[in-house]
């Protein structure tokens, strides 16, 4: 019944072939009748329906890798028009100095956000919705439906921006060919609708067909590089050296190398303003995140790789350029040195190979050159019609992703019922879940720009929407980082907070620069969309980092918390330590700590007696020592007449709303050989409280013991037996009729214990012999994160079926990867065949039957009724019957012991999975046996976990 971790108590779906079953609940372990089996697959989750893990479904949706999916998607988007067709204007204006500058300040925050879509994508499982997905299930529902709706209409309408931009090409071809079909605007808009019907024609094709189309375009526009960089290596005939490329020279290079502003726009934020929507491309592969075969690897790594491919095209697009053309040509064959028509006085550079261009120069007439040409690019390369496909390529390529962008954006925004109305588009067809409504509707938002024909004021607020989306997103990585939750565990490693935060500053700022009216807009949208959702709050609940921020406000933001549902990404094992006075144990108090320190909830509670309640001071005095030795936590007192109903008293009524321990810590009973039978009977029944109040439980041993108080002559309270019987530790000694006697006082502050001594490179031992929910790794993942332990090397055993070792390593090492913790040695104790399953050496065995033997019943012959009122005079004792049904467990102890001697010797720590018995059916001092037997003449310490058996950790994003 106690089943070993699976993969698919974690997953959502079963793997192909496997039938889906639960881990088996609490109540099940300890209150079901033998032979029954526990219950199988529970209902779906909200918004799992259909949800099905790779190779689970009949049919298959087509899936796309990091280089086609996401890579050459965001590369096309980058590739524009700009790249193109302002250039070679922006080098003649700012210089390639500054130009590289421009490009690398844009490059900059676009790796930024890069590097944030890395993290956030590759914490848990992403799904359809792309950007509005990372930043909603990030910073919750009321800034991520409002960057969803922008998103939408920000891609919707790019779509009648690219798709003009092409027409706009096409127009100006007919011109040349006089060609026009009825006036230069009408003609953008017929070119534009029926460019932009095609388009949907491919979309609606399916997202195998739009693949590649992309395909095609990427290779032309290859095509369109590879023929602009041969044209600059061939030798400049006297046709393009009138138009001012005379090839690669040192004395052109240096001359372009410094800024020359002309005209309004004529500043360095002037041209950065128009080059940077150039770099808005990098979020086309994340948008469609759910057409992806593995997001986690294809979003970091397309991305980031695309991001470093197009910005050394246009490094060195700008560089070669400026090596070859002048900024100002005439484009006369006739302006030679000596012509008829030539000035006196020669200006420029180009009066060294023949050419005097002064008089156009002078008076501002040039058509040609850098500064007054936009089609240098076409000039200089080999064959200028290839470079007018690559226009074409970039500009088609561009469109098609923000018209497959756009819906599929919207339909998850629809799905997720956060706004009214809009809930018609969520539905999806196909084996993909295409949103053919939503392409309708981004089809109407194109043509109705498109008619328009004139986007020079839209296309500034668009630009504000893609880098809002940036701001969000870095926003959410460095909130997610500084809430410090155990939720946020992505594999994508190499992001800094700071750098997150440096990033949304800067898209905020560069938003104002642009065009600030623009800005205002955009942040009004957001904030009115904010404002409903707020109002509103629709039912939803994704594990958001602003959840897990409203923790680390405590008791501020208790009332607001108290009505956030509890989501498995923000669970945090809050602790309540059964210290007594925390100083007494320093251990515990130091073990726990650095599990929760910065993370989580800690109370240090004490039971006193009903005589012996301590004064303000006494108090005050516990929680200095714990601020002394910068501990995080909360002390508590509780005044009971015994251990037992003081310590179910704390774990019922400590916290605060949401602020509530959910994991019971106590100390390794060392004398519960010795100490009283109802001492022993108390201890183990603790445990079983905090499992009857849905609690998980962690015991710690340490060789020598936990309890370091000392004792001096002082008033006690005789209620407690000694310091050692009573769990607390509070008062040891009998006390004289005077109530004069020996009072415990426990460590100073400066005392290190083992949790604080640096461990370097050993190793911490995790035996996840039975699946709690995931806590029993939970706790060693919190414990390296501090800087002492972080070195440590984590392994994970489980126990394993005869011939089956190899299968159920890789099944644990693949659910590891899933759960992100860093843990990858995995090892399995497979049963040996010889020996038998589980069986211990003879000595083991003998050893512990010694071990029980003073607690044996001892019944003998006695009949029935002899034998029930003595087992009910004495219920901690063992019986002939307990040791025949339990014969299994306990030689499953004695071997473990043994296999944790001959492994774990040298161990910095040991965790190790609690057993469970079933309530009242397990004498105290049988269940006390095993833990002895277990921990025993063991160095390290050794940590007993056992979560409530509901999920500490997940799979998903969501």
């Amino acid at each position: 019944m106690d089943a070993g971790p699976r993969y698919e108590f974690y997953a959502r779906s079963a793997p192909p072939g496997r039938a889906r079953k639960s881990r088996p609940s609490l109540e099940v372990l300890r209150s079901m009748e033998d032979g029954l089996d526990f219950p199988g697959e529970p209902v779906a989750k909200d918004g799992d329906e259909g949800e099905t893990e790779a190779g689970g479904s009949e049919v298959e949706p087509v899936r796309f890798g990091w280089v086609t999916g996401v890579m050459i998607r965001c590369m096309l988007n980058i590739w524009g028009v700009i790249l193109y067709l302002r250039l070679p204007w922006i080098t003649a204006q700012a210089g390639i100095g500054l130009t590289w500058l421009i490009i690398l300040m844009s490059a900059v925050v676009t790796t930024i956000t890069g590097l944030s879509i890395s993290a956030i994508s590759t914490n848990g499982k992403v799904k359809a919705g792309g950007t509005y997905f990372l930043i909603s299930r990030s910073l919750g529902p009321e800034l991520g439906g409002s960057i969803g709706l922008l998103f939408s209409f920000a891609n919707a309408v790019a779509v009648a921006m690219h798709v003009v931009g092409f027409a706009e090409t096409v127009r100006d071809l007919l011109l040349e060919f006089d060609a026009v079909m009825t006036d230069p605007v009408n003609d953008i808009r017929i070119v534009g609708v029926i460019t932009v019907t095609v388009l949907l024609g491919i979309a609606l094709a399916g997202m195998e067909w739009e693949a590649k189309a992309q395909v095609v375009f990427f290779f032309v526009i290859m095509v369109s590089f590879i023929n602009y960089f041969v044209g600059t290596l061939i030798p400049a005939t006297e046709e393009k050296m009138s138009k001012g490329y005379f090839s690669y020279r040192g004395d052109i290079f240096l001359e372009n190398v410094g800024p020359a502003w002309r005209g309004e726009a004529g500043s360095f934020f002037g041209m950065f303003s128009i080059f940077f929507p150039s770099a808005t491309g990098i979020l086309a592969g994340a948008n469609i995140s759910g057409d992806l075969k593995d997001p986690a690897v294809a979003i970091p790594k397309g991305t980031l790789l695309a991001i470093f491919w197009t910005t050394l095209s246009y490094l060195a697009i700008s560089a070669t350029i400026g090596s070859c053309v002048v900024r100002d040509a005439s484009g006369s064959l006739n302006d030679t040195l000596g012509a008829p028509n030539a000035t006196e006085a020669c200006l420029g550079l180009a009066c060294s190979q023949g050419w005097n261009f002064t008089e156009c120069a002078q008076a501002g007439t040039c058509e040609y050159g850098l500064a007054n040409n936009y089609q240098t690019m076409s000039m200089v390369s080999g064959f200028s019609p290839l470079i007018t496909a690559g226009i074409f390529a970039a500009t088609l390529s561009s469109a098609l992703a923000c018209l497959v962008s756009a819906p599929k954006v919207f339909q998850c925004l629809c799905q997720d019922k956060l706004y009214p109305v809009i809930g018609f588009f969520a539905k999806g067809y196909g084996r993909n879940n295409e949103p053919l409504r939503g392409y309708m509707l981004t089809f109407v938002l194109a043509i109705a720009f498109i008619l328009i024909a004139e986007l020079n004021t839209i296309a500034p607020i668009i630009s504000n929407f893609f880098l809002c989306s940036y701001a969000l997103i870095n926003f959410s990585c460095f909130h997610a980082t500084i809430t410090n939750s155990p939720g946020w565990r992505p594999s994508f490693r190499y992001f800094s907070k700071w750098s997150a935060l440096f990033g949304a500053v800067v898209s905020v700022v560069i938003m104002f620069l642009l065009t600030w009216w623009a800005a205002l807009i955009v942040v009004g949208i957001i904030l009115l969309s904010l404002a409903y959702v707020s109002y509103k709050k629709p039912d939803v609940n994704w594990g958001s980092s602003v959840q897990a921020g409203t923790y680390s406000l405590a008791l501020s933001y208790s009332v607001s918390l108290a009505h956030v549902e509890e989501h498995v990404k923000n669970f945090r094992p809050q602790c309540l330590v059964l210290t007594g006075p925390p100083s007494f144990r320093p251990a515990l108090v130091d073990f726990v700590s650095a599990v929760t320190k910065g993370v989580s909830l800690m109370i240090c509670g004490n039971v006193a007696g009903p005589q012996d309640t301590p004064g303000p001071s006494d108090v005050e005095e516990h929680v200095q020592w714990l601020k002394g030795r910068k501990v995080r936590a909360f002390y508590t007192l509780i005044t009971a007449p015994e251990l037992r109903s003081g310590a179910r008293g704390l774990m019922q009524v400590s916290g605060l709303g949401r602020l509530k321990p959910n994991t019971l810590v106590l100390g390794y009973k060392q004398n519960w050989q010795t100490d009283s039978p109802r001492n022993l009977e108390s201890y183990v029944a603790i445990i079983h409280d905090a499992f009857d109040g849905r609690a998980g439980v962690c015991v710690l041993r340490m060789k020598d013991g936990l309890d370091v108080s000392r004792t001096v002559r002082a008033h006690v309270n005789p209620a407690f037996e000694d310091p050692e019987a009573a769990l607390q530790g509070k008062l040891g000694r009998e006390a004289g009729p005077t109530g004069v006697g020996l009072k415990v006082l426990g460590a100073d502050e400066q005392t290190e214990t083992h949790f604080q001594a640096q461990q370097k490179r050993r190793c911490v031992d995790v035996y996840w012999l039975f699946d709690d929910g995931g806590l029993t790794l939970l706790l060693p993942y919190l414990l390296r994160r501090r800087k002492r332990w972080s070195r440590c090397r984590v392994r994970v055993f489980v126990s394993g079926e005869p011939g089956s070792a190899e299968h159920q390593r890789q099944e644990i090492q693949l659910l590891l990867r899933k759960f992100r913790l860093g843990f990858s040695e995995v090892l399995v104790l497979d049963p040996d065949p010889a020996r038998g399953a589980w069986r211990p050496e003879e000595s083991g065995m003998k050893a512990f039957e010694d071990l029980v033997a003073p607690f044996r019943l001892n019944e003998g012959q006695r009949d029935p009724e002899a034998t029930a009122a003595l087992r009910s005079a004495a219920p901690w004792k063992v019986s002939d019957e307990d040791l025949r049904v339990y014969r299994r467990k306990s030689e499953q102890q004695v071997r473990l012991h043994e296999i944790l001697q001959e492994n774990s010797r040298n161990a910095a720590l040991i965790v190790m999975s609690l057993p469970v018995v079933r309530k009242g059916a397990c004498p105290s001092a049988l269940y006390m046996a095993w833990l002895e037997t277990l921990s025993r003449d063991l160095r390290p310490p050794v940590v007993f976990v056992r979560g409530n058996q509901q999920d500490a950790l997940t799979l998903y994003c969501q």
